[in-house]
């Protein structure tokens, strides 16, 4: 008996009728055919959250200053923001990383430096980022990854902070699966109507300035450095087997880059939600996602993971500690 139809098999057999912990067992199914094992573990979870700012948000992209960027880091520092307070809630460690921020940390802050420059280009004028940097802020993401793995981590989730942030997230979901530029482009931090239209028209003024070829070309000149150190760190967590928790639009933007690059990254990723910020929607669609949770969520900084993360923890507990119909003494009504 391989593994899958032996989980199904041990799924099955759990006291309850077939399939009726729904999403949970289709969870606890994946985990187990990744860990190639009937008692999959989560064992000490992590969400990195990579910070940088935009050259995009110069245009007017976002209703709030760029300034909100470093000062929300410094929040993050001092536990104040919702991803501290969810992930103090579920035992989740949490790391704090400057991927460029137009600001200088003090030392002993407590923000790991990993900044590549302060903030990308503005990318109405030229690539947000040469090829080399981008592939720089790849390896750096994916360092930050095999560190929390040379930790005893196999559970790992991105989040990420950057005032203008959804205008390199809606250009990625353009260009990769060819979505009108209008309908990747929502209202960030808080748009009005105006502001939509506004930030739209500055979009595809970028979008029909560039012709990038391959995923890594269109990563740099569209790109954040967070999100190419997100897409590196997804991409060697798929390389080291790890079980891969992804978060909103803007992260999202990372892990649909790397599906571009690796297709196969997909066998190890959980989206944690569905967005209130309509191109994620048809990023989850274009990746045939099937989110956890219905929120309403727009918050970003990985607090849909670490909200999440206990009900992928349930689907375990339900697989490794439920009874099974034979062991309880219970008639097995899946068998006729």
């Amino acid at each position: 008996m391989n593994i899958e139809t032996a989980l199904r098999s041990k799924i099955n057999s759990r006291t309850k009728p077939v399939g009726s912990l729904g999403k949970l067992e289709e969870i606890a199914f994946k985990i187990g055919r990744i860990q190639q094992t009937l008692t999959p573990e989560l064992r000490n979870p992590a969400i990195l959250v990579f910070a940088a700012d935009h050259g995009i948000a110069d245009e007017g992209v976002s209703p709030c200053p760029k300034e909100i960027t470093h000062q929300m880091v410094m929040n993050f520092i001092h536990g104040g923001a919702g991803i501290n307070v969810f992930a103090r809630q579920h035992g989740i460690n949490l790391k704090i990383i400057d991927a460029g921020v137009d600001f200088d940390f003090p030392a002993g802050s407590g923000v790991v430096d990993a900044k590549l420059g302060r903030g990308t280009c503005n990318m109405l004028y030229q690539p947000a980022m040469s090829i080399e940097t981008c592939r720089m802020a790849m390896e750096r993401g994916a360092e930050f990854v095999r560190q929390e793995f040379d930790h005893g981590c196999n559970v790992i989730g991105f989040g990420e902070m950057g005032i203008g942030n959804t205008s390199p997230a809606s250009l990625l979901l353009h260009k990769f699966a060819g979505i009108p530029l209008e309908e990747c482009v929502g209202r960030g931090a808080g748009h009005d109507e105006a502001g939509v239209r506004h930030k739209c028209d500055v979009l595809r003024r970028v979008a029909e300035k560039y012709n990038p070829a391959t995923p890594l070309e269109i990563l740099a000149t569209f790109g954040g450095f967070e999100i190419a150190m997100m897409c590196g760190g997804v991409l060697e967590a798929k390389r080291l087997n790890m079980l891969i928790i992804a978060d909103g639009f803007i992260a999202t933007s990372a892990f649909l880059t790397a599906y571009e690059m690796q297709p196969g990254i997909l066998e190890n990723t959980l989206f944690s939600h569905s967005s209130d910020e309509k191109g994620h929607l048809l990023m989850l669609e274009y990746l045939q996602g099937d989110p956890i949770l219905h929120l309403n969520l727009r918050l970003g900084e990985g607090t849909g993971v670490a909200l999440a993360y206990p009900l992928v923890r349930s689907a375990l507990i339900f697989l490794n500690e439920m009874a099974g119909f034979e062991e309880a003494g219970v008639h097995d009504v899946s068998k006729k």
